[in-house]
């Protein structure tokens, strides 16, 4: 647990009307590609605007990019790279959510080097080349608290043609500049909040049990799961509260330290298969469908009874004493965010899916299973996908 490699040369400015400095920072380029969701919220709530005045303040010229869906995809990212060729970009700014800031890695990779995205993805159908080249630089402007991507070099991207999401990244493409502004994040709907939320939580959880944490990592997930459990109903029910946004943001963008220290679980795996062929569903919607037989599997086996113990007092069960007391509070979690009733049917999904599913997860991410506490078979996992069926 005292061994670990931690590496992070992301210049992060967090807090409350962060973004105002943004305009006063030493900027990797001159002309900016400002990546955005195929969204309304950046443009309704302002940020786009701001942002864009921040970059001509720095004298940077910009060109605006606004395809980006909840989960990206193959065509877009390669569309979004030859954007970025045309107009001769030779910086990303990536304003918003996490499929946003994923977007960004996956096209700051594809506008300097030649071929096809999936020539070097690793696993399922990726040919698993080395990247030749150097990224754009990335400069991140997280708009949600979710995925942590907003100081990491990780994005999942979905490729249609073969129904597969996996994992994309190369330590090169670290973003240079991160800004965590909670004001951004005022207008979010309650649902995906929560849903967000979710996925922060759920980064920390994963470490937790996983067979890689060490004395840093749990340090800071223990810290993150605190922040989340306390103040995610808070965000959910009331988005102005400022307090709440800014605690969880905290939560989440520490999970992607925390996921540079030790690495998730195979639940992440689970879930982008499951969106993966379910392409319409929230990633955090899907792992909170199938969080509670997830980790009710690993205290069957008594996997990590300690590591559930701590967590549940970090949710709030002062006087945890058996890890049956996480799932007590990961469910009263759910209920106070009005999401313990999330139905897999309400996606498509039919319950002869699941061995499909379980095999896609390790297809796709595979590795990820290797930081589980324990084996998780094929037949466990489609298990855990038919116990969560509703």
């Amino acid at each position: 647990m005292m061994n670990f490699d931690f590496y992070n040369p992301t210049h992060l400015l967090f807090g409350r009307g962060k973004l105002n400095e943004l305009g006063h920072q030493l900027l990797p380029g001159k002309k900016a590609m400002v990546l955005i969701s195929n969204g309304n919220s950046t443009k309704a709530n302002g940020s786009l605007s701001r942002t864009l005045d921040q970059l001509e303040k720095a004298g940077v010229e910009h060109a605006v990019f606004d395809k980006i869906m909840e989960n990206p995809v193959k065509e877009v990212i390669m569309e979004g790279a030859a954007f970025a060729k045309d107009n001769g970009c030779d910086f990303i700014v990536a304003l918003g959510g996490g499929a946003v800031l994923d977007a960004s890695v996956a096209i700051s990779a594809m506008a300097t080097n030649p071929g096809d995205l999936w020539d070097y993805v690793c696993g399922g159908t990726g040919k698993g080349k080395q990247l030749v080249n150097m990224g754009l630089p990335i400069v991140t402007i997280a708009t949600t608290s979710g995925t942590g991507s907003e100081i990491n070099c990780w994005g999942v991207i979905s490729n249609l043609e073969t129904n597969e999401k996996i994992g994309f990244g190369d330590p090169r493409l670290v973003p240079v500049l991160s800004i965590v502004d909670p004001e951004l994040m005022l207008t979010v709907p309650p649902k995906y909040t929560a849903y967000q939320g979710f996925d922060a939580l759920f980064h920390n959880t994963e470490v937790m049990i996983s067979n890689g944490i060490n004395i840093m990592s749990e340090t800071l997930a223990l810290s993150a799961i605190e922040n989340i459990a306390k103040y995610l109903p808070i965000a959910v029910r009331d988005g102005k509260n400022l307090e709440a946004r800014e605690r969880v943001a905290y939560g989440s963008t520490v999970a992607g330290m925390t996921m540079q220290l030790t690495s998730t679980t195979a639940e992440h795996s689970m879930e982008h298969s499951m969106s993966a062929y379910h392409h319409d569903l929230p990633h955090g919607a899907g792992l909170i469908m199938i969080s509670r037989a997830f980790y009710e599997f690993f205290i069957e086996k008594h996997a990590c009874d300690g590591q559930f113990i701590k967590m549940a007092k970090a949710m709030g069960i002062e006087d945890a004493d058996k890890p049956e007391d996480f799932i007590t509070a990961l469910v009263k979690l759910q209920e106070d965010c009005g999401v313990a009733d999330l139905r897999m049917s309400d996606y498509g999904f039919k319950p002869e899916e699941s061995m499909a599913l379980a095999k896609g997860a390790r297809a796709m991410q595979g590795g990820l299973f290797l930081a589980n506490p324990c084996e998780m078979t094929d037949e466990d996992c489609a298990l855990i996908f038919d116990k969560s069926y509703r």
